[in-house]
């Protein structure tokens, strides 16, 4: 009897040891299964959180990207679409759990996709920033063309109306040889004032090869000491600077380039008086000669 106790107790204590090495070998394996379900959460909520760092990363790359300057509306566009894009799987990013690890990972794919699109537009905004600075070089180097060669037109221009003066000056008629005398009514020299009729203006024109040849005429302006025009009609006017100013007496001639002598009249029919009288004389809108003379 007590052997058989002694059997079953034996029995017995062999089945509880068994069983506690059973309970242990379980607690254990539950422990290490824990231990590495929290490894793998511990790892991909690193996951998650590098995924979303990468989001971030590339949302403000898109910020911070100058678009100011791109000029082509459709890129522009697809740009900003894809900025909103971002936003948008970030947004989803943060509140998907971290367990879902299937979800991150189409996260992560969806975010190397949209990466790839993003440096194609960004090359293709940073050609067209290229090109965009090539045409501004080129307009800036046609503008300064353009300015140099306005500059050499006004410096031609310039010199081309200096040789116009110059030619004009040198083609201008020059009058030489002046005197006056005082004339009787038998066209004889008198020094008697009271006896004046005529007064003759002898001159000569200088010779010159440049001047315009051809039919011309010579118009005197006598002008008096208290600074009156003699004249015999209000309708003897002639052009001069721009306007039209009274004449004494006009003659017409022939100019061969040569020298030529002539002489012009003035009829006295009023009552001159004694003092300082100047002579000016005219042809083609140019003064070519001023004189004064006496008569006392």
């Amino acid at each position: 009897m007590k052997k058989n106790n002694l059997v079953i107790l034996s029995v017995m204590a062999v089945v509880i040891i068994a069983l506690i090495i059973t309970v242990i070998y379980f607690i254990n394996k539950s422990k290490q299964k824990e231990a590495e379900i929290a490894e793998v959460a511990e790892m991909m909520n690193f996951e998650k959180q590098q995924v979303e760092r990468e989001y971030q990363d590339l949302a403000t790359e898109f910020d911070g990207y100058n678009t100011t300057n791109i000029r082509n509306d459709s890129l522009f566009k697809l740009l900003e679409n894809q900025k909103v894009k971002v936003q948008q799987l970030l947004e989803e990013l943060r509140v998907t759990k971290s367990t879902n690890a299937r979800r991150i990972t189409e996260l992560k794919n969806e975010l190397a996709t949209v990466r790839k699109v993003m440096i194609r537009y960004v090359n293709q905004i940073d050609s067209l920033n290229a090109e965009n600075k090539v045409l501004r070089n080129e307009n800036t180097e046609v503008k300064r063309k353009y300015s140099e060669a306005s500059q050499t037109v006004q410096q031609l221009s310039k010199e081309k109306e200096n040789l116009n003066e110059v030619v004009t000056r040198a083609s201008k008629l020059d009058m030489t040889g002046f005197s006056v005398q005082k004339l009787n009514n038998k066209n004889k020299k008198t020094g008697w004032f009271s006896q004046v009729a005529n007064l003759q203006f002898s001159f000569t024109i200088a010779k010159n090869i440049t001047a315009q040849t051809g039919p011309k005429t010579i118009y005197l302006r006598i002008t008096r000491p208290d600074n009156e025009v003699l004249t015999k009609s209000d309708n003897n006017v002639f052009q001069f600077e721009n306007k039209r100013i009274t004449y004494s007496s006009k003659k017409d001639f022939e100019y061969t380039g040569e020298a030529l002598t002539d002489v012009i009249y003035w009829k006295v029919e009023e009552v001159l008086p004694k003092g300082t009288f100047r002579a000016d004389f005219f042809v083609d809108g140019s003064l070519i000669g001023s004189y004064n003379f006496d008569i006392k």
